[in-house]
């Protein structure tokens, strides 16, 4: 299981940078949206392996 969420978390960390890139390209209203959820998902990619990963004694 800590493999999955693991990359799970990765995948939305790389996701995340992909909405980072495509942001300026948009027209205006949806490139600051498009930053802002790329924003949310880097916080949900750091997220689960802080608050729903076991910690290792």
């Amino acid at each position: 299981m800590k493999i999955v969420a693991a990359v799970v978390s990765l995948i939305l960390f790389f996701g995340s940078l992909l909405l980072f890139g495509y942001a300026p390209t948009m027209i205006a209203p949806f490139n600051f949206l498009l930053f802002f959820v790329g924003i949310l998902i880097v916080a949900l990619s750091l997220a689960i392996p802080f608050h729903f990963l076991k910690k290792i004694d």
